[in-house]
């Protein structure tokens, strides 16, 4: 069984790239069934100025460009915030295996936060999904970045 808590603290280190770069801190990173990553990714909306440059869409668009397929089914995504709408949408249309996530999102969070997009029977595809995984230490990088933001005039 694949260690959740490596994969976290691999998607963190994606997260603090963010951070440096003063983009929201999320992070992600997605391992194959062997525990090789194939794809990672940090939030780039800011730099990029394109909304949909969230963690877990660069990781996607990388690890499906590593293995050279467009499923991701036996593979396991991790990412430090809960997917939004968009991310959780890509999740399943890419049919990722696994979903680890760290902190909640009570604004958007889209797998069974404030809705339930990577567990909904009526898609061709849910993946097995595992939240909270170094929940504290996730939302505390997220809870810094805004307290800094709201200092700034």
């Amino acid at each position: 069984m694949l260690d959740f808590t490596w994969c976290m603290e691999l998607a963190f280190r994606e997260a603090i790239k963010a951070f440096e770069k003063k983009e929201v801190p999320v992070g992600a990173v997605i391992v194959d069934s062997n525990g090789h990553v194939i794809g990672r990714g940090y939030n780039q909306v800011e730099s990029l100025c394109d909304a949909t440059a969230h963690a877990e869409m660069i990781a996607l668009t990388s690890a499906m460009a590593t293995i050279g397929n467009k499923y991701l089914e036996d593979c396991t995504l991790a990412v430090t915030m809960e997917p939004c709408p968009m991310c959780a949408g890509a999740i399943v249309n890419a049919k990722v295996g696994r979903v680890v996530f760290g902190a909640y999102d009570p604004k958007m969070g889209a797998s069974g936060t404030v809705m339930n997009i990577t567990g909904c029977q009526q898609l061709n595809h849910q993946p097995e999904v595992y939240g909270g995984i170094m929940e504290n230490k996730c939302r505390t990088l997220l809870q810094d970045f805004f307290r800094e933001l709201r200092k700034k005039p």
